[in-house]
């Protein structure tokens, strides 16, 4: 395999947890260190600088995000989005199992930089192991003066805690995960008013992804030019973490320079589809991104490339079908689980997906007809643009392709009266 740039993971030891003493072994803390020197304004500049995007699926650029954001002292909040549960996507947890610290010291310069003195680690419930990973980040951090009153002599406080969530999908969202956080019932809530301006408590709140967050330290101590650097195409900046799932002989997650090619992904990366068969399509950023086919394997994984093929980067969570995999039986799995996680919030998500489902259901189970692909059609037309958040929408990917790049296979299932893949 090539030797790609390490960013995220430097200094760690496979199988290790990276806590505070190997943590600074490595370089850490150096990026606080540095943008405790700075002014705010400087270090969102070199954010912006940089070309970071948000690694949580929007890819919204973090320093023109971080610069809505009001400086004027007052009570405001950092919020770190780890809820993580969509379908292929499971870099965040891999990145606490090894590197806590990494985390603690990327919201506590993103905090430094809005003037934000109370953070939150936003998890899933199952992510416990990584929740006691981050307590003790933020234990070791507080007792060698990182985080609480006045870190490293700055003036500057700023105190983090751990919220266990009791989970779900639409929590990743970051209106329904702040009215989480609340004890409220996790609705997104209707924007204007943006988080930015009244968010937690009714309070000003930058939230980003964790993976995000672990950018920031190696952007502080490196620079802007150095994080564009590392990327193979100039439309994307820095590395990613990309999740591998499905047919493929390694199924793990890898750092890799963004714009790195889809094929060299799945060939080198991923060690080819296991079994010798043939590759037939793959999710390119997790499960609410459209399908890709063979003949878009070229294509580089950053966001401006995958949009224009018809998908987007989302999560970086690639997962691989082959030769034998049934694509209206894999877009009906995705739609199940779509529209057992919508909130119940807007027409179009809870019962437009719960059509959907049923739909697809009637074509896999061989009783399928014309007007049920038109009414499919009708369907993906009707909800996409229509939906309080983007649960939907992101749902109406992998149909919106099936329909596109695999309307065949719709069509031998209706035509036999059958799944022709099944026997």
């Amino acid at each position: 395999m090539n030797d790609y740039p390490q960013v995220l993971f430097a200094g760690r030891r496979p199988g290790t947890t990276n806590f505070l003493a190997g943590y600074e072994a490595g370089g850490g803390y150096r990026g606080l260190r540095k943008a405790l020197t700075m002014s705010p304004a400087g270090i969102r500049e070199l954010v912006k600088a940089a070309g970071l995007r948000g690694r949580g699926g929007a890819g919204f650029p973090t320093g023109v995000k971080w610069s809505f954001f009001p400086e004027a002292p007052g009570e405001k909040y950092l919020l770190a989005n780890g809820d993580e549960m969509e379908p292929g996507t499971y870099k965040d947890r891999q990145l606490l199992l090894a590197d806590p610290h990494q985390l603690v010291e990327g919201m506590a310069i993103a905090a430094f930089a809005m003037q934000i003195p109370h953070g939150y680690v936003f998890l899933r419930y199952a992510y416990e192991e990584c929740a006691r990973n981050v307590e003790r980040a933020i234990a070791e951090a507080e007792e060698k003066g990182y985080l609480g009153r006045n870190i490293l002599g700055s003036g500057f406080s700023f105190e983090l805690h751990v919220h266990r969530s009791a989970g779900r999908y639409i929590l990743g969202e970051e209106t329904a995960l702040i009215n989480g956080l609340e004890g409220r019932r996790p609705n997104p809530r209707s924007k204007p008013p943006f988080p930015a301006q009244a968010g937690l408590f009714g309070k000003p709140t930058n939230v980003n992804n964790i993976e995000t967050y672990c950018n920031v330290p190696h952007i502080l101590v490196n620079g802007a030019d150095w994080y564009q650097g590392l990327s193979r195409t100039p439309e994307g900046a820095g590395t990613m973490l990309v999740g591998l799932s499905g047919h493929l002989h390694r199924t793990e997650v890898f750092e890799l320079p963004m714009g790195i090619p889809l094929r060299e992904v799945i060939e080198q990366v991923g060690g080819g589809v296991r079994g010798g068969r043939r590759f037939k399509a793959c999710l390119p950023g997790g499960a609410s991104t459209p399908f890709l086919t063979a003949s878009q394997l070229d294509t580089p994984l950053d966001h401006v490339h995958l949009e224009q093929a018809g998908s987007r980067l989302g999560t970086a969570g690639v997962t691989v079908f082959d030769d034998t995999t049934c694509m209206v039986a894999a877009t009906l799995n995705l739609a199940r689980f779509f529209a057992r996680e919508s909130c119940g919030w807007c027409t179009p998500c809870r019962d437009g997906l719960q059509v959907v489902v049923w739909l697809l259901e009637e074509i896999e189970a061989g009783r399928g007809h014309a007007e049920l692909l038109a009414m499919l059609r009708d369907q993906v037309r009707n909800i996409r643009g229509r939906s309080f958040c983007a649960l939907a929408e992101g749902a109406m990917g992998p149909v919106g392709a099936l329909l596109d790049r695999f309307g065949d296979e719709l069509e031998d299932h209706i035509a036999r009266g059958r799944c022709p893949l099944k026997r």
